[in-house]
């Protein structure tokens, strides 16, 4: 067993009674879709999965591509991939993106009648020609399906 996996938690579990709203990010709502009893091990009982294996490459490539459209975002172009394959969109600069990029502040939504709070971040922003915003998840990964 790793020596930073720790198999029960005390902080950060679900508390009925609590008046604060219960942080809840998209990858624990994506553990409840997968396997409910864990994610009620997990958020209930602080007990969590063993750590899966670092993914240093996703991570780079996730980094890449950032910094690959942040280029086109400062030049206020589309990148080569969005033209090859006819996407009406364009990388756009936001006064947010950088904090909605960071996992730890990120994007917040206060569901009032379970108060969950329902975080997450985004990986870029882009706008089409009618001027909507675009929310961009890079994927690194791959799954046989």
């Amino acid at each position: 067993m790793s020596q930073y996996y720790t198999a029960q938690r005390i902080r950060g579990l679900y508390e009925p009674d609590s008046k604060e709203p219960f942080k809840l990010s998209r990858s624990k709502i994506d553990l409840f879709l997968e396997c409910p009893r864990c994610f009620y091990l997990d958020r209930r009982l602080g007990v969590g999965r063993p750590p899966g294996f670092p993914f240093a490459l996703n991570s780079a490539v996730d980094a890449l591509l950032k910094q690959e459209f942040d280029v086109y975002r400062v030049n206020g172009a589309k990148h080569p991939l969005i033209e090859k394959y006819g996407v009406d969109a364009r990388p756009v600069p936001h006064k947010d993106l950088d904090k909605w990029r960071h996992n730890f502040t990120g994007v917040q939504f206060l569901h009032k009648p379970t108060n969950l709070l329902i975080t997450g971040a985004i990986d870029d922003l882009w706008q089409n020609s009618k001027g909507e915003y675009i929310v961009v998840d890079y994927k690194a990964t791959a799954k046989a399906e």
